[in-house]
């Protein structure tokens, strides 16, 4: 299950029991209803009972979208090991794709922007790490073990194993993620 590599993170991260950290981390808070509600929505239940299931689920997502400042919808596409370094202010498009064992951290924004043909969401590869207060916009894709340096405005596509850093963001770098992500 998804929400078990999700945990991992945590308790690798903390070395606390996965208990202290489903009770104290409102990253875990958001991604368990989420994945409780993308399992629904991407289930093959019947649509008599799929339908009034996601209804609750746009109300308590609503609700810990409140409690946490996480917006994280449930028809997003996020691969295992999610780890949400710090609550508040977290917007994920609902067409979202987000690879496996990504970081984000507070203020980040992935969402939909552009005109025309280039009107997108961007869709971001495995182990990528997102500093704080960053905004990925755009039909972009973002490379596996890519870095986006806090409060970088990414429009451009971001080449794997690179960190990239301002508004707009430019490659500083060939280091990648792999020091940031356990």
């Amino acid at each position: 299950m998804k929400f078990s590599k999700d945990i991992k993170r945590y308790t690798d991260y903390s070395g606390k029991p996965a208990l202290v950290m489903l009770l104290t981390q409102q990253g875990l808070w958001a991604l368990l209803q989420y994945r409780f509600f993308n399992w629904i929505y991407t289930s093959r239940l019947p649509k008599v009972l799929k339908w009034p299931l996601l209804a609750i689920g746009v109300l308590k997502l609503k609700a810990i979208e409140i409690l946490t400042g996480i917006t994280i919808p449930y028809s997003a596409t996020i691969g295992e090991g999610f780890y949400i370094g710090h609550h508040s202010g977290i917007i994920i498009n609902a067409k979202a794709i987000i690879g496996k064992n990504c970081n984000i951290s507070q203020g980040v924004t992935i969402g939909v922007s552009g005109r025309g043909d280039h009107r997108g969401i961007p869709v971001i590869g495995d182990h990528v790490y997102i500093g704080a207060n960053s905004t990925i916009a755009g039909k972009i894709m973002v490379g596996d073990k890519a870095v986006i340096g806090a409060n970088s405005l990414v429009v451009k596509n971001v080449v794997a194993g690179t960190t990239v850093v301002g508004v707009p963001a430019i490659k500083v770098s060939d280091n990648d993620s792999a020091d940031y992500i356990l």
